[in-house]
């Protein structure tokens, strides 16, 4: 890996320390899965116990600098200058349910932009990670995006709505016209996998609205860096830290936007 800044290197070590921690806590969800009581309470004192490993090692390394994590909140919010972008369990439903499919994800963001990133998946044992300038990495090897061409032909992955959400029959009602024109969706419940697997060519497009900033930090400048496209569109100038994303290869980003964001806008 030919990644060398401070900082993702202090989110590496920072990953994989509490992902022993993490791996414990799934061997347990197996367990709870067939007791009365359930994994629910669990799970939230698993993601609290990971977030508060990540979030005290990130401060041990540098405790100036921000830090916006999904239980946590904001951390030394003065420091809007260099910050750490947190999400401690990236598929907790999945996490929940014993499903062997989600990730800790750490970007860096300075200048609001962001520099650096690592998803790792602790399960499969997979890292991705990127900074700007020097490409992006599946462990040990550059990865790119895809080289789909045809629309149609192309495998997509998207996620949502929250039960919460406001705008369930929209959602709802997009997906139901994307997929008659592109027939190969899924959806894995990884915000964070989702763009790291486009990166790599897994798959070849991924949209969906209402994401948080911390679920795709990370993604984005590794999405980036593996060559692919990134577009936000529709903000919510109510929540600032909410994003509704559009990601693919290069190649059939002009047409998928075409299909996703101007078709909801006509």
């Amino acid at each position: 890996m030919r990644l060398n800044s401070p900082q993702i290197n202090i989110i590496t070590k920072v990953c994989m320390k509490a992902s022993r921690s993490l791996i414990r806590d799934f061997g347990e969800i197996e367990n709870l899965q067939v007791s009365s009581k359930g994994p629910g309470d669990f799970v939230t004192s698993a993601d609290r116990r990971t977030e508060k490993i990540i979030i005290d090692e990130l401060q041990k390394a540098n405790n100036q600098y921000g830090i916006i994590s999904e239980e946590a909140g904001i951390i030394n919010p003065s420091n809007t200058k260099n910050r750490w972008i947190v999400d401690p369990i990236d598929g907790t439903m999945n996490f929940l349910n014993g499903v062997p499919h989600f990730a800790i994800s750490i970007g860096y963001e300075e200048e609001n932009e962001i520099k650096c990133g690592v998803i790792f998946d602790p399960i499969k044992n997979e890292m991705f990670c990127a900074e700007k300038g020097n490409g992006a990495y599946l462990n040990n090897s550059r990865i790119r995006v895809s080289n789909k061409k045809i629309l149609a032909d192309a495998l997509l992955v998207t996620g949502g709505p929250k039960h919460s959400s406001k705008i369930k029959d929209r959602i709802f009602s997009e997906f139901i016209r994307i997929s008659k024109n592109i027939p190969h969706i899924r959806k894995f419940g990884s915000a964070a996998l989702d763009l790291a697997y486009v990166a790599c060519g897994r798959f070849d497009g991924y949209w969906q609205r209402e994401l948080n900033y911390w679920d795709i930090a990370a993604g984005i400048i590794i999405l980036k860096e593996a060559g692919g496209f990134i577009e936000f569109f529709e903000p919510d100038n109510e929540a600032p830290l909410k994003r509704n994303i559009l990601a693919s290869n290069s190649n059939i980003h002009e047409k998928l936007s075409d299909l996703i964001i101007k078709k909801n806008i006509e």
